[in-house]
Parts: structure tokens; sequence; C-alpha cells
């Protein structure tokens, strides 16, 4: 059950990556990601309601819930939909297997977590590996849209690393993360639409059969069965192993790249690759455990 679990995981999420990029272009994106996340949390919910598992959060974890939903299911989603905009889906995936990272800092800052010399190399094993991905592309004509698209991922993934840190926060106020992200989903959709209305954004219908498509694997594949998997495999093998999933992240959405959108590999790119992922699981790694040597019987 557990290896299921685990190759569901990295399959669905793997490949939600080049969902987001089919969605790009014919709907503004706050609008696409408002679509997602109103049809993932009512099916959550609804869900929810049929197993008898709904769960109504207490008015004093309502503030939280909501920040969450900011920085899960809404702010983090903008900016890696307006990134597919300027770079392939696969690379906004390798930036994002390095939550791990900004999750280390972050909880450092706001947990006071201990950062250890294991964790210093695997920043910079995961950012020297960014160096190799993204050098060759900075250098052409068109790296200002390079840019663009590593400073939106990265931000999309630092606002990820927030929705975190409050997720743990919630937990120890003993919300569940299913409660949390049930109604965080909805509470989401519900800040995209504010921001819809502010900015005037037109709400359109695109007539593309691969946009609705991509829209309901999101909502349901990506978002309601993708994050149920991942919650039962934390639950039955814990966070360290359930988190070398984010390590396959990269393969899955690099290869389909690499045949749907055209991501031409070099040697470079290749020992960039490979040097984020070796920093993820640097990350991961636990730390070998010092035999104690117990004193055998004194002698006279």
């Amino acid at each position: 059950m557990n290896i299921v679990l685990f190759i569901s995981t990295v399959l669905i999420w793997g490949t939600s990556w080049i969902a987001i990029a089919f969605q790009v272009g014919d709907v503004p994106a706050v609008v696409s990601i408002f679509y997602r996340f109103a049809i993932s949390g009512i099916i959550f919910i609804l869900g929810l309601a049929v197993l008898g598992k709904l769960v109504f959060p207490k008015r004093q974890d309502l503030p939280w819930i909501m920040l969450q939903a900011c920085c899960l299911f809404s702010l983090n989603f903008i900016c890696f939909y307006l990134a597919a905009g300027y770079i392939t889906s696969g690379l906004i995936a390798v930036i994002f297997s390095l939550a791990t990272l900004f999750n280390t800092l972050n909880a450092r800052v706001f947990f006071g977590d201990k950062i250890t010399p294991k964790v210093i190399l695997a920043c910079a094993l995961g950012i020297t590996g960014l160096v190799f991905l993204f050098g060759p592309d900075l250098f052409t004509k068109n790296n200002e849209e390079v840019l663009k698209g590593i400073a939106l991922a990265s931000l999309g993934t630092l606002f990820f690393s927030f929705g975190n840190m409050v997720s743990r926060h919630l937990s120890s106020r003993q919300v569940s993360p299913i409660t949390a992200n049930s109604w965080g989903m909805c509470l989401g959709a519900g800040v995209l639409l504010i921001i819809i209305q502010l900015t005037g954004i037109e709400i359109s219908l695109p007539s593309h059969t691969s946009y609705w498509v991509a829209l309901f694997y999101l909502a349901i594949a990506a978002s309601v069965l993708g994050f149920t998997a991942y919650l039962m495999l934390l639950a039955r093998i814990g966070s360290a192993q359930a988190a070398y999933t984010t390590v396959l992240f990269p393969i899955v959405a690099l290869t389909i790249s690499t045949f749907v959108e055209g991501y031409e590999w070099s040697v470079l790119s290749v020992f960039g690759l490979c040097l984020a992922l070796g920093g993820n699981i640097v990350m991961f790694a636990k730390p070998k455990i010092k035999p104690v040597l117990t004193p055998g019987p004194v002698k006279p």
C-alpha cells in the first residue's frame, strides 16, 4: 500500500506542472487558479461531508486557516502560473523541489530550529544546481524572461514554505491537515475571487478542450487525490520518508517537458539537475547513529 501511495503522489504531482502550462494564455492566471480551487474545495468539503468526517474549524483558528489559504492556495499559484509563461514547467518543478531548503530557513526564523552543516551543504548543492540548470539560458537574448520566470517560481516556492509554517502552527493547535486544507481551498478560492473583482479582471470561459482537461486534472487529481495520497503516506511512513517524493518531482516534470515543451538537455543541465536533486537527498539523509559502547564487567 505504501509503494502505491508513494508512486501515486510522485506521478500526480510530478505531472501537474505540465497541466498548469496547458492553462497559460487563454484565461488570466488568477481566473484559472480560482476555477481550480473552487472546484477542488467544493469536492473536498462534499466528500468529507458524505464520509461523515467534515469538521468545522473553531473561530480562533480561522485567521490561521485564511493565512494558509493565501500562502498555499492562491498567492503561490499565481506566481507559478505566471512563471509558466516564461520558463518550462519542468524547470518550475526543479525550483519548487527546493521548498525543503526554504522550509529549513523559515523553521529557523519562526520556530528556532537549528541549522546544521548538513543543511548548509544541501543549500549549496541546490543553489549551485540551479546555476548550472539556468546558466546557459541567462546569456541568451531572452534572458530577462528567464530571470522573471526564476523570480516568480522562487517567490511562489517561498509562499508555499510560509504556508508550511502556518500548517505547522495549526497542527500545534490540534487542527488536522485535512480540516485546514479542505476549508483552506475554499477560502483560497474566495481570496482569488476578491483579487479578480478588485483588479477588474474578466472571468472568461475558454473553448479549448485541453484547458478543461487540465483544469479538472488539477482540481481533482492534483489537489484532492494527490494531497490525500500524500497525507495518507505521511501518516503511514512519516514526514521524512514521504518528503522523498519532492526529490522525484523534477525528474517526472522534466521528462514530460522534454517531449511536450521541447526542453533541450545539455551536459550542464544534467549536471545541474543532479546537484539540485543531490541537495534534496542530503537534506533528507538520516544521520548515522553511533553505537553506544557499554563497559564490560570489571575484572579484579
